[in-house]
């Protein structure tokens, strides 16, 4: 049953004219990429269920590497058309499964013999063809380039055979490490996602050991998932953060809603690649690496196989590993390509193409689960996603022979994203391969011949290349070119330095403006051009932004903060952007919009003339007994002019002119005489309304180095800003025309020790003369992270003075999950308010004292805890999201 089933699905193998098995051993893999990629641009119309529970997936530490990122009909659409092929592909997968089975009871044995794989014809008795075609994605010929260089005679040529698993992948390292030691020459590789990135960097001559150092001093988990340092982000990028959840973030144009196909771009990983093979050329033949190199990927159009073996060698290693969904396509040659994974994860068959006589496979796959661990939706999504991808690692490893070496490392339970324990990974990998060091010390070399052999191979100096000409690429009409030249710092001339390319192509990548930016240098004799390449997001030019907010505590009645952002970046050529912000929350509605103009291209200072309006709902609570007495309703209106200019990635400073309306009133009063002796009677109540306009003059400098706007581990937080009347007008309430001049600073610095960090802050505001009517309240403390055993809001006045030392510990961090951190944390507060008429510093600091649990997740930080102060006042609340 299981050959006819293989006789019946079969695939011409790239640009050759022979047949080889099809990587799927079913008809339902391609179905599944035929309907989930039906097109890989311009990107999801409505963001995908799939991709949500591919990323569910994946964020669970399971090969999840179904074609779903680049789905071109509606979220519900796609969803109906994965299930029905993953339902399809389960009865294949139980067949298929006892074949794997089969294959490794046959392989436990080391020198037991394996089934080689039948010639299988493209149709079944009823003539029906396979369904896909193998992608002409190669350049080479099928002359053999796996060549023994060095050694003794005669010797055979070794191919190594590297698969996918994303963490697991570390596991290669080890493997090299003792292939290494016992001087066993590799003469070829062949390779798919994790992999391809050992691999690849293997190939260009680099050592285990050299590679393992290397990687050591990156993280690699930010890395890979293109996670940027805040530090890294301009200033409006941060000041975005403190209210949307930046994955959430869509886009849309006059054809409806679009999300990107990918929640990680892979910016950060290409231009580590980059730096780290910048002695290759990139416009060359994989087989003129010291070893000959392939990398397998998935075309997300088709569904075939595409075997990567010239170009930009980065970008090859990118495509290999871009799982659908999480990581966006590699475009290379028009095709979108994703991670070969899908459908050749244990690429032996490319190993034997490049003419490798003997196989050294190294299998990091992940078991699949027991039928009791599958509780969800998404665990049946999972487990059906590694049947497909057994069954390709099923049918390759049917094409060892007995002379090849299978090394499957026990990896337990390490998962995908457990980047954390690469160093277990290694000693896996070790012991695998020490453990079959009966079978490979057959295929060591003398020390003579493994010098000889290493000579072959070593990796070529970076000599210096001197840049003659640069390409610039865009692929939209949004953003101009000079955009991109005036980032870049390298002119023609100048000695090419990938790591100073990369620095400078940054500010690109983190600008918003952009879904990936590359470089490569191209040789054509004696000419050298770099080609930056720009690719602009494709799912805008309009992008919605989402936020959220809830509070809860025992001293007051909690809320909830809706929030929605619009954002329009080049509206012109000049880089004219439009800014709407909008909250809807229970004690906040507020509407802002700005136009934002640059003045400079290469300095960045603009103008921003702005409009908001603003009604907010505040507690008035009596000073002796902390009784709430009634509650305001402010409505502010304002209209302003700013000059701005960007302090580099430092910060931001604005100065400009504001006129502000604001109207106060209390939504429940009580008439005045209730509160006079019974032979007074004066009419009106206890608390007034009042309205009033000012025109003002506005500085404010914000340098902002902080790693997390609310778990701050490391860097420094400067706040300055002031405010003073121009003119005015009000009733007595807001003490009549009296000028106002408002001043207001803080400073925030935090350090991390490994696990543990603390952040300490102080601030302290004045104002002299009247009200700013911007700010009724004057200052204000209470509330969470703000003197936190009081009240939201519950102190005020016009001075203040506020300090605050917190302890967190990390106890947990996790890749690719919805929940990325888990702390616990204390914190000491002491601060205080003075009213007009009343000298600053009289009278004692208020304290408090807060004990917490938190959580950095994908919607925001979460926290529980309590706060404490003297005299038995007490504070629990729970918090969600950046805005309370």
């Amino acid at each position: 049953m299981v050959a006819a089933r293989q006789k019946r699905y079969s695939l011409a193998f790239a640009d050759s004219g022979s047949t080889l098995p099809t990587v799927q051993s079913d008809h339902t893999q391609a179905t599944m990429m035929t309907a989930l990629a039906s097109s890989a641009r311009p990107g999801l119309r409505v963001p995908g269920l799939v991709a949500a529970l591919l990323f569910v997936c994946i964020a669970t530490g399971r090969p999840a590497t179904a074609a779903a990122g680049s789905v071109a009909t509606t979220g519900a659409t796609s969803a109906l058309a994965a299930a029905s092929a993953v339902a399809t592909a389960s009865a294949a997968g139980v067949a298929a499964s006892a074949a794997a089975a089969s294959s490794a009871a046959s392989e436990a044995t080391p020198d037991a013999a394996a089934a080689p794989a039948p010639a299988l014809a493209t149709s079944d008795a009823a003539g029906a063809t396979a369904s896909a075609q193998a992608a002409p994605a190669s350049a080479a010929t099928d002359a053999p380039v796996c060549t023994p260089d060095g050694g003794r005679p005669g010797r055979p040529a070794i191919g190594l055979v590297l698969s996918g698993g994303g963490a697991r992948g570390y596991a290669h390292l080890g493997v090299l490490k003792v292939l290494e030691a016992n001087r066993i020459p590799v003469d070829c590789i062949a390779a798919t996602s994790m992999g391809a990135v050992v691999g690849g960097l293997y190939a260009t001559g680099m050592t285990a050991q050299e590679m393992q150092r290397r990687l050591s001093q990156v993280n690699l988990a930010d890395i890979a998932f293109d996670v940027t340092e805040r530090a890294d982000l301009p200033q409006k990028k941060r000041e975005d953060e403190r209210l949307y959840i930046d994955s959430l973030t869509i886009g849309f144009d006059s054809k409806g809603f679009k999300a990107p196909v990918g929640l990680v771009q892979g910016n950060r990983l290409q231009a580590l690649l980059a730096n780290w093979t910048a002695a290759v050329p990139t416009n060359q033949p994989f087989d003129r690496l010291p070893i000959p190199f392939r990398a397998i990927a998935t075309d997300l159009q088709t569904g075939q196989k595409v075997m990567l073996d010239h170009g930009s060698l980065p970008l090859a290693i990118r495509a290999s590993m871009a799982l659908p969904g999480l990581f966006s396509p590699a475009e290379i040659d028009g095709r979108a390509l994703v991670d070969g994974g899908l459908v050749g994860n244990l690429p032996v068959d490319a190993a034997r193409r490049m003419g490798a006589d003997i196989v050294i496979a190294v299998d990091i796959g992940s078991p699949l689960r027991p039928l009791n661990a599958l509780a969800s939706p998404a665990d049946v999504m999972q487990q059906m996603i590694g049947i497909l991808i057994r069954q390709n690692v099923a049918e390759q490893r049917k094409q060892l022979t007995p002379n090849d070496i299978l090394l499957q490392p026990d990896l337990g339970k390490q998962t995908f994203t457990d980047f954390q324990t690469a160093n277990q990974a290694i000693a896996a990998g070790e012991a695998a391969a020490v453990a079959a060091l009966p079978r490979l010390a057959r295929y060591a070399l003398s020390p003579e011949q493994y010098d000889a052999y290493r000579a072959a191979h070593r990796r070529p100096p970076l000599q210096p290349i001197r840049i003659t000409s640069i390409d610039i690429h865009t692929n939209g009409a949004s953003v101009p070119k000079r955009v991109v030249r005036n980032a870049l710092h390298v002119k023609p001339g100048d000695v090419y330095d990938p790591q100073a390319v990369s620095a400078d192509l940054l500010s690109l990548t983190t600008s918003g403006n952009f879904e990936n930016v590359t470089q490569q240098i191209v040789n054509e004799g004696d000419e050298h051009r770099l080609v930056i390449d720009a690719q602009e997001k494709y799912w805008g030019p309009n992008f919605l932004l989402f936020g959220l907010g809830m509070s809860s505590s025992s001293t007051d009645e909690g809320g909830f903060r809706l929030h929605l952002g619009y954002r329009r970046p080049w509206l012109t050529p000049s880089g004219l952007e439009f800014r709407a912000d909008t909250t809807l929350g229970s004690d906040l509605q507020s509407a802002h919009v700005e136009l934002r103009q640059p003045l400079s291209n290469k300095i960045g200072y603009y103008i921003a003339p702005y409009a908001d309006y603003k009604r907010r709902f505040t507690n008035i609570y009596d000073s002796d007994t902390d009784i709430k007495i009634t509650q305001y309703r402010f409505q502010t209106s304002r209209v302003g002019l700013d000059f701005g200019l960007p302090l580099a990635r430092l910060g931001d400073f604005r100065i400009g002119l504001a006129y502000t309306h604001l109207s106060a009133s209390p939504t429940y009063n009580m008439p005045l005489e209730w509160f006079l002796p019974d032979n007074v009677s004066l009419p009106g109540t206890l608390f007034p309304s009042a309205y009033g306009h000012q025109v003002s003059a506005r500085a404010r400098l914000v340098i902002d180095q902080l790693d997390d706007p609310t778990f701050p581990r490391k860097g420094y937080f400067v706040e300055a800003r002031a405010e003073r009347s121009l003119s005015k007008s009000s009733d007595t309430l807001f003490e009549s025309d009296a000028p106002f001049t408002d001043v207001y600073g803080k400073v925030m610095v935090a350090q991390r020790f490994g696990r543990h960090s603390v952040n300490a802050s102080i601030e302290a505001g004045k104002s002299f003369g009247g009200t700013n009517f911007g700010n009724p309240l004057g200052y204000t403390l209470g509330g969470f992270q703000h003197l936190s055993a009081y009240a939201a809001d519950q102190l005020s006045g016009n001075a203040l003075l506020y300090g605050q030392v917190t302890y967190m510990n990390q106890l947990a961090t996790f890749n690719a999950s919805p929940i990325k951190a888990l702390y616990v944390g204390a914190s000491a507060e002491a601060g205080n308010v003075w009213t007009p008429g009343t000298r600053i510093g009289s009278g004692s600091l208020k304290q408090s004292y807060t004990f917490f649990t938190s959580l950095t997740t994908a919607f925001g930080p979460v926290y529980v805890g309590v706060a404490l102060a003297p005299g038995g006042r007490r504070n629990i609340y729970f918090q969600l999201g950046r805005t309370y």
